[in-house]
């Protein structure tokens, strides 16, 4: 069943549309407080709230090579590679060569890079806890429930869209 086959409840209409009662709205400012309070949290461990997200992908060995880590963070290569060259002159992270194909790039953390990745997740918490002050569990759960069923739609639009 498509979602055009279903039948819609329509949440919205142009002549009351207000963007004060706007899901994507709430969203995006949800978003940026977050993305505010993660950047102002992270800046004494010397990251910013755009470069945890590499480093705790290498940690946890979810991506190894600069493509991988590209493609898993929504980036270009281009801008991988910027995020990765300021990581770098940190002292957080080196890129090596596969010795196996010398078109790879494989991503390894440094020491430090090893412990600041360990230390993001606490902090991490700390700004998504004080995010949902005052929820409870089965808000909370409700609340992942309907952003996942959100993306989703949208995923099931964006493929339709492609037939």
């Amino acid at each position: 069943m498509t979602r055009s086959d279903r039948t819609l409840d329509v949440f919205y209409h142009p002549g009351s549309y207000g963007a004060e009662e706007s899901v994507g709205l709430l969203m995006k400012r949800a978003l940026g407080l977050l993305l505010q309070e993660s950047d102002k949290r992270l800046a004494p461990h010397g990251l910013t709230n755009a470069q945890w997200g590499p480093l705790f992908k290498i940690r946890k060995s979810q991506a190894t090579t600069v493509a991988e880590l590209a493609r898993q963070m929504h980036m270009d290569a281009g801008a991988m590679t910027r995020l990765l060259d300021r990581l770098e002159a940190k002292g957080l992270c080196r890129r090596v060569r596969s010795t196996e194909d010398r078109r790879v790039v494989q991503i390894e953390l440094t020491r430090d890079g090893e412990r600041i990745a360990d230390e993001v997740p606490a902090v991490l918490s700390d700004v998504m806890n004080g995010l949902l002050a005052g929820f409870s569990v089965q808000e909370w759960e409700s609340l992942k429930g309907y952003l996942r069923r959100m993306i989703a739609n949208g995923e099931a639009g964006r493929s339709e869209g492609a037939e």
